[in-house]
């Protein structure tokens, strides 16, 4: 890093563990932290990378559980003032503030159980509902 006059930035630096679930217990606590030019970085369980929240086995179950919790608010809200806006505003303001936040790094998703995409598809149905403003048996 001193060749290429590079600096460790000790507030965005972040260590994780990662390996397949029987090795990962093998290490005691969330595992050993490290010291790169006098810098201490402990290793943590959730790593923010771009957006997207990794756990130590790789699965995408927390980032998915942030999305849809921030979607389900914002579809609450919006549910809350529909009957004063029209239908396009209704779509543009369903659009900006769940479907794009719930298609970022919707290719990472692929392969995924079930159980982890059922959370996005609970939350693209409920989408729907305020768009159509339907109730939940329509």
């Amino acid at each position: 890093m001193a060749a290429n006059h590079l600096r460790l930035n000790t507030d965005k630096t972040e260590l994780m563990w990662t390996g397949a679930k029987h090795n990962l217990l093998k290490i005691p606590g969330s595992g050993p932290s490290l010291t790169l030019g006098g810098a201490h970085i402990k290793s943590s369980d959730v790593v923010c990378l771009l957006g997207v929240l990794l756990t130590p086995n790789l699965l995408m179950d927390k980032h998915v559980t942030s999305p849809s919790a921030k979607c389900s608010f914002q579809l609450r809200q919006l549910h809350r003032v529909q009957l004063s806006l029209d239908d396009d505003s209704v779509a543009t303001l369903v659009h900006m503030f769940v479907a794009n936040r719930l298609n970022y790094c919707v290719g990472l998703l692929a392969g995924s159980p079930k159980k982890t995409t059922a959370k996005l598809q609970r939350v693209l149905r409920a989408a729907a509902q305020v768009m159509s403003n339907c109730g939940k048996y329509d």
